[in-house]
């Protein structure tokens, strides 16, 4: 007989994460990251280089998704893992773009129930 399995709660986080990218919510999204919370990503540096490919604050990390919506309509993740412990959550998806479909993996880093940093790691 198989146990059930118990979702860690930064697995909820993710799928939370998830759900608001795919729904195109950029506020729900905004609203898991802690107020000074970051963002890495190889995209943001070949986009906007003065960052060095990381924002930081809900301002920035909203203006930043509200443009990837508008550069890429339909953008959509399709998951494929996500391991979590008290730290730290690994999230692999798929990302699904106008310009065709990629594997990529996150990683979050969350303190008390926000997530402080994320980092974008492109296939």
């Amino acid at each position: 007989m198989l146990e059930a399995r118990v979702v860690h709660p930064n697995e909820r986080i993710a799928q939370a994460w998830l759900d608001a990218f795919n729904a195109h919510d950029v506020d729900a999204l905004v609203a898991l990251y802690a107020d000074d919370g970051t963002h890495t990503s190889p995209k943001i540096r070949a986009l906007f280089p003065h960052t060095g490919g990381k924002l930081v604050g809900k301002a920035a990390l909203k203006a930043w998704w509200v443009d990837s919506n508008t550069r890429l309509p339909g953008l959509r993740y399709e998951k494929t893992a996500v391991t979590a412990n008290d730290e730290r959550v690994f999230l692999e998806y798929v990302r699904h773009a106008p310009d065709g479909a990629s594997l990529v993996a996150e990683v979050f880093d969350v303190k008390g129930g926000h997530i402080v940093a994320s980092r974008v790691y492109h296939g």
